[in-house]
């Protein structure tokens, strides 16, 4: 079961019914898909994505999904789940433009770094960011991300494929 995690300043807390709206807007902004590297898709796609998590993740425990709250504001998503890309486990993250450059990023993936070491017993944790998404791209090296590859899509558009270690090794 999805646990609800704290940092300082966030709560990350497994997804509500009441919550879709929140969901939908945040994946529905120009942005945070570009900064995601995927295509804006219909809104009832968005809304079938949300039903999905809390129809089918949720209860067959796939993997852990949550809204991130700050002061009861909504202000992004979170993921640890199985990647595709390497045999080991991806951290997604996306806040909402608002809330941006206020250094949640980096809380955000400290956290979801505690709870992989802790709760799910993971050694390393992967990222994929965008070739062109420097503010995210510094992040990682300040969190001590190491480059694995780039990935590149079909479109040419490259994706860096990072990792790092979920515990400290000092």
């Amino acid at each position: 079961m999805t646990p609800v995690l704290h940092t300082e300043r966030l709560t990350f807390r497994p997804y509500r019914p009441e919550d879709e709206d929140h969901f939908v807007e945040l994946l529905r902004d120009e942005e945070v898909c570009r900064w995601m590297g995927q295509d804006r898709v219909p809104e009832a796609d968005i809304r079938t994505l949300f039903r999905a998590i809390l129809d089918d993740v949720y209860p067959q425990q796939l993997f852990d999904v949550w809204g991130l709250w700050q002061d009861e504001q909504f202000v992004g998503h979170a993921e640890v789940k199985k990647t595709g890309n390497v045999d080991g486990h991806e951290l997604v993250a996306a806040l909402a433009p608002p809330y941006w450059g206020r250094g949640l990023g980096t809380e955000v993936v400290r956290g979801l770094l505690r709870h992989a070491a802790d709760n799910l017993g993971l050694k390393e944790a992967y990222g994929m960011v965008g070739a062109d998404n420097a503010a995210s791209l510094a992040m990682c090296r300040r969190l001590g991300f190491r480059h694995v590859r780039d990935v590149v899509d079909d479109d040419g558009k490259v994706t860096k494929l990072m990792v790092i270690p979920t515990t400290d090794p000092d």
